[in-house]
């Protein structure tokens, strides 16, 4: 499923080459993205994959968004943000969208190891419950409700018990499947942050299977060799002035470890 088909960056550039966040894109030529099931905003640092999946989830009011306060007399994040553009997807029956799923949620790699701190500290775990399903809004009544649930008590030991058994990046998967529900778009911004490489190729299969099988739209940024060689996706190469799309083979990251592993090949052959 289809929910953001294409969004467009403004083509206006200012007198002063270094306000933000117009001073991220000002030498892209492209300006334009279609996305797919999965897409992959590849690059190195600040090559600006961050910048736009905050820049979409303000556009879409997602849940995560991260709003930039604005220094000076010109709001120019929410300005950029107004100039952008999008294109919604169409539903099974050929109907525009009106609007991205409720639960659509932007994901940043801090969003998921700070679920994890707070695992590991018991006195915070009953808020972080009952804070976590006002995110996905429940009133006042249904959280009450909630604290004195079986539901809720059954969940905290459940987490007590990830925390005895498993690594922090074991309980990072776990707090990936709590976020992905069925039926939404999500923006990842690099997931694989704390994950092993076994543990990156599990994350994106279950991205794949969201996409394929629950309904599930992914947008993600990330330059791990292990997630986009696992990943069904389009792939924007963002280190590129066209942000040209690329297979995962061709690009910078992948190529430094292939090149690294072919010479000391001769070790894993003794």
């Amino acid at each position: 499923m289809i929910y953001l088909n294409a969004f467009r960056l403004p083509n206006r550039t200012l007198s002063n080459p270094n306000i933000y966040p117009y001073n991220v894109f000002a030498k892209k030529n492209e300006k334009c993205l279609l996305f797919d099931k999965i897409t992959i905003l590849y690059g190195n640092n600040a090559c600006g994959k961050s910048t736009l999946l905050n820049i979409i989830a303000n556009s879409l009011n997602l849940i995560g968004k991260e709003e930039v306060k604005a220094f000076g007399l010109v709001d120019y994040f929410n300005t950029f943000i107004n100039e952008c553009a999008y294109e919604l997807g169409e539903d099974d029956e050929g109907q525009k969208y009106s609007s991205v799923p409720e639960n659509s949620s932007y994901i940043k790699s801090e969003d998921i190891m700070y679920e994890v701190k707070k695992i590991q500290q018991e006195a915070v775990l009953k808020e972080g419950y009952v804070y976590e399903h006002a995110k996905k809004g429940y009133n006042k009544e249904q959280r009450d409700e909630l604290k004195k649930s079986k539901k809720m008590h059954n969940q905290i030991d459940i987490i007590k018990f990830c925390q005895e058994k498993y690594s922090n990046g074991e309980m990072s998967l776990q707090v990936f499947d709590d976020y992905l529900q069925a039926n939404a778009l999500f923006l990842l911004d690099e997931p694989e942050v704390s994950l092993s490489p076994q543990n990156q190729v599990l994350l994106a299969e279950k991205i794949n299977s969201g996409a394929r099988f629950f309904n599930n739209q992914f947008i993600i940024a990330t330059h791990s060799p292990f997630m986009l060689g696992t990943l069904a996706a389009k792939i924007y190469n963002f280190d590129s002035q066209d942000m040209d799309v690329c297979s995962w083979s061709k690009l910078e990251n992948v190529r430094y470890f292939y090149d690294y592993f072919k010479k000391h090949q001769n070790e894993f052959e003794e």
